[in-house]
């Protein structure tokens, strides 16, 4: 069941938020849960089983590592064995059977159908009883608030990863206000804004110019297609954050932020402090840090940097195109580390051009991300670069530009901060008018958003592959 979807706007959230207040505090969570399962259910009834032995799993290994410690650390690795295993024979055992037939070796591929989300709560499971072994004394006593921090629903097909111990003391409590009630909505119609309107409108220019044979694709038209889908991925999953954040608060649940504008980062390596936020400090909290992280010599910090990003990589699919793209943040990363690539720059001549590179690479690294398979990588990004014999095809780009420029516009000036600056300085300026203006355009906005979604436009959404 998708956010963006009718049967989500119109029927499961209006239920959910109704029963949700009508019961009284004690209920809630419990009613949160089943609410939550049967949203995992409605799209695949069947792995329900699968995320409720993963929550029993990791609640009775987090309740045994708390009271017993002196097996404390067998059961935490048995735990994170069991995570990893059921993580890696839903996602990863197909690829493995095509690896290791390259060396003569076969086993038959079970075609497991891939769990949505399983790569989301498969990390916060993990990350639950490792926080617990860590502190000892945190472990959740009651299974079902353990079930309703993996399972629940806003943040668990697509994220935020919450971490349990930003989450612990709201399972419990949580503070509930007309006021937060209200930012939950406005946040939800921005990321609804963002998936609907901008995402959905730019994967049109995206799938395009992918689809399009190399030669027929004009350098222009490459580079406008591989931007589309950067812009498309960012406001696909930012927007699907900015919902969950949206609904957690409707809830009394507050959210870590995942996204801080990160097509404004000045290197690779900021750019990812500032995309996927949560996904980056777990690989920072449980890989990086745990092998030494930055403060080892420099050849264990390639290595660890080196870790990190195969994984990164690796976790977001098991494909050859997303390991290279996790090693091509390996590479920049490194280079940054090694160097003190920017902070070593000194005139803002240097910085700036830098940043370019920083934007081409990520930009560029997004072919990858989008393209089905090696062959297709390296010949849209020829195509890039005019060394596929493609033609100029300067009608199809004034075309396209002249269906898709204001999606590309706004889309382009969202990824700044302007807007958010614009808001502040009128909310000074027009202090009476603001706030009604202000909800104004977010009803309207809503509304535009929906007619898409009434009229059945496009509507894809990219994270549920991983």
């Amino acid at each position: 069941m998708l956010f963006s979807s009718t049967i989500f706007l119109f029927t499961f959230l209006p239920l959910t938020l109704a029963g949700y207040y009508l019961l009284g505090k004690r209920y809630r969570n419990v009613f949160l849960l089943i609410m939550s399962l049967g949203f995992y259910a409605w799209g695949e009834p069947r792995f329900v089983l699968v995320m409720l032995g993963s929550i029993a799993l990791n609640y009775l290994a987090a309740l045994v590592i708390d009271k017993v410690r002196k097996v404390a650390k067998p059961v935490l690795i048995l735990a994170i064995a069991v995570n990893v295993g059921l993580l890696y024979v839903y996602k990863y055992l197909g690829f493995t059977s095509r690896v290791v037939a390259l060396f003569g070796i076969t086993f038959t591929d079970p075609g497991f159908v891939l769990p949505i989300g399983i790569s989301f709560f498969t990390f916060q499971a993990m990350s639950y009883v490792i926080d617990v072994y860590r502190k000892p004394g945190s472990a959740q006593v009651k299974p079902h608030n353990v079930a309703l921090y993996i399972a629940l629903f806003p943040q668990l097909v697509a994220g935020p990863i919450v971490r349990y111990g930003s989450i612990a003391e709201q399972l419990e409590h949580r503070t509930y206000s007309a006021a937060l009630f209200a930012e939950g909505v406005r946040r939800f119609i921005v990321g609804f804004a963002k998936k609907v309107i901008l995402a959905n409108n730019l994967s049109l220019i995206a799938d395009a110019a992918f689809n399009m044979p190399d030669a027929s694709r004009g350098v222009a038209y490459a580079w406008l297609g591989v931007l589309a889908y950067a812009l498309q991925l960012l406001f696909d999953f930012c927007g699907y954050s900015d919902m969950a954040i949206g609904l957690g608060k409707m809830f009394g649940f507050e959210f870590e932020e995942n996204f801080n504008y990160p097509y404004m980062a000045k290197s690779v390596s900021e750019f990812w402090h500032r995309w996927h936020i949560s996904l980056g400090q777990w690989f920072r909290d449980y890989i990086y840090f745990p092998l030494g992280g930055s403060r080892v010599k420099k050849p264990r910090l390639v290595f660890n940097l080196f870790v990190v990003w195969f994984l990164t990589g690796f976790w977001h699919g098991a494909n050859y195109n997303f390991i290279v793209w996790g090693l091509l943040y390996f590479v920049f990363v490194t280079f940054e580390k090694l160097a003190g690539i920017p902070k070593r720059l000194k005139s803002p001549i240097g910085r700036g051009f830098y940043r370019i590179i920083a934007l081409l690479v990520i930009i560029g690294g997004r072919v990858l991300f989008r393209a089905t398979s090696g062959s297709a990588a390296l010949g849209y990004s020829l195509s890039m670069v005019g060394l596929t014999g493609n033609a100029d095809n300067a009608m199809t780009l004034f075309v396209t530009f002249r269906e898709h420029w204001f999606f590309l516009a706004a889309a382009l000036v969202c990824t700044t901060p302007a807007l958010k600056i614009l808001g502040e300085k009128l909310a000074v300026r027009f202090s009476r008018a603001y706030p009604v203006a202000r909800h104004v355009c977010y009803f309207a906005v809503f509304l535009w958003a929906i007619s898409y979604i009434v009229m059945g436009a496009h509507n894809p959404f990219i994270y549920f592959n991983f």
